[in-house]
């Protein structure tokens, strides 16, 4: 009996509890159905409408003609050789290429950052500092800053393979389309490879050190102990880095609109959309490619939670 009438006098408790919590997050809530789920909502209506930026509001219901119709995204008779040659598709895999990439390369540099960080030196908390500073540089200063340097009649980055003999002639590297995109994605790793490394750092620092001390004794090969200990026990923080980046890396599009103006060879599907909305006007057009683009995101964001998820049940 007095079990029971404990759990009763809790459920009171607990509805309060739930009550004011719902009571904090309704300004959150609020304020992010304003600026979020309403332009959201908005943006998939006026993908089934043939809606233009010039007279929006004659705008007619097309259905899904925005997607599967004529010269909907996923068709287009004018495209002969097939929907990777259109630009839709071009957009598509340039974001796919980029993002895999650049977050391959970004969480790799960003380990290797961290563990060399999270040693003990001297010095280290100013090297730390110094780490930071291209990520908190401004994406439109550091893609102008690198425009600069990778030109190709007056860039820095030319002067110097030059010097060295490395090459014989200067190369347009961010407008040959043999190396725009990978010049996008290198700017992008020396930028963002800090925020991994930060995040990665952070994780390393809670570890325990009894486990690093026992190995020590035991005479462990490093290597073994970093793939043995280390890495299982940052992988939660590894996977969420991993996750934000993904999701800065698929909407990608002030950093290749700096560097390249957009052309066809490494336009972007956050591009596209701002070409087909902005430049042609097409609002009904460029919110489909802009709602299939959320949607790519969120699958990706699904996916890499699901297998984070799958890998620490294995583990336990």
């Amino acid at each position: 009996m007095p079990a029971a009438r404990s759990r009763g006098s809790r459920k009171p408790l607990l509805a309060q509890r739930t009550r004011t919590a719902w009571l904090f997050l309704a300004p959150m809530l609020i304020t992010l159905a304003a600026v979020a789920l309403w332009p959201l909502a908005r943006t998939i209506w006026f993908s089934f409408t043939d809606a233009n930026i010039n007279d929006p509001g004659v705008a007619q219901f097309v259905g899904l003609g925005n997607y599967f119709g004529e010269f909907g995204l996923f068709f287009n008779p004018n495209h002969t050789e097939g929907f990777w040659a259109s630009d839709w598709g071009v957009s598509i895999a340039n974001t796919l290429k980029f993002a895999l990439a650049s977050v391959l390369l970004e969480t790799l540099f960003g380990l290797g950052v961290a563990l060399l960080l999270n040693q003990e030196f001297k010095g280290r908390a100013l090297v730390r500092a110094a780490v930071l500073v291209p990520w908190a540089i401004p994406t439109i200063v550091s893609a102008k800053m690198w425009g600069w340097m990778l030109h190709d009649q007056f860039g820095v980055i030319n002067h110097l393979l030059l010097s060295a003999g490395l090459i014989d002639q200067p190369i347009a590297w961010t407008a040959d389309p043999a190396f725009a995109m990978w010049t996008v994605v290198a700017v992008d790793v020396w930028k963002t490879t800090p925020f991994m490394a930060l995040l990665i750092l952070a994780a390393l620092q809670t570890l325990p050190k009894d486990c690093y001390e026992a190995a020590r004794v035991d005479g462990v090969h490093p290597l073994r102990v970093f793939w043995r200990v280390t890495l299982p026990l940052i992988r939660p923080a590894l996977m969420v880095a991993v996750v934000f980046r993904l999701l800065d890396a698929l909407r990608v599009f002030d950093l290749i609109f700096v560097l390249t103006s957009n052309n066809a060879s490494t336009i972007s599907m956050s591009g596209f959309v701002r070409r087909e909305m902005v430049d042609n006007g097409y609002m009904g057009y460029g919110s489909a490619a802009s709602t299939v683009l959320f949607l790519m995101i969120g699958l990706a964001t699904i996916l890499v939670m699901r297998l984070a998820r799958s890998r620490r049940l294995e583990d336990a």
